[in-house]
């Protein structure tokens, strides 16, 4: 992945590419389905990932953090995580859906 000096991307399939313009970001953002995966657990809570398209966040890695898991709900409520690759995103879903499955929400 090529680094964006406007901190900007979008998607090419599964692959972050880096915007030139905000033109161009606000283009392909307007209608891109950003959604990588959505769960509601059994009990209620949600897990929410989405690729965020901006990498707001300094990393000592140097890669940018262009995707978020989110738990919605119970114990764990507003929790979240940031991936550098879509592939990231989807294993750190899986590992917040089980976190989320294993909550009890009216201990929130």
């Amino acid at each position: 992945m090529t680094l964006s000096r406007s901190g900007l991307y979008r998607l090419d399939g599964h692959e972050p590419v880096a915007c030139l313009t905000v033109g161009e970001w606000g283009e392909w953002f307007e209608h891109a389905d950003r959604q990588v995966a959505r769960t509601v657990c059994p009990n209620g809570v949600g897990v929410s990932t989405v690729f965020l398209g901006v990498d707001i966040q300094i990393h000592e890695d140097g890669k940018p953090h262009l995707f978020e898991t989110m738990i919605f709900g119970g114990r764990h409520d507003q929790a979240q995580w940031r991936w550098a690759t879509w592939d990231d995103a989807v294993e750190g879903h899986a590992v917040a859906v089980a976190l989320a499955e294993a909550d009890d929400p009216e201990a929130a």
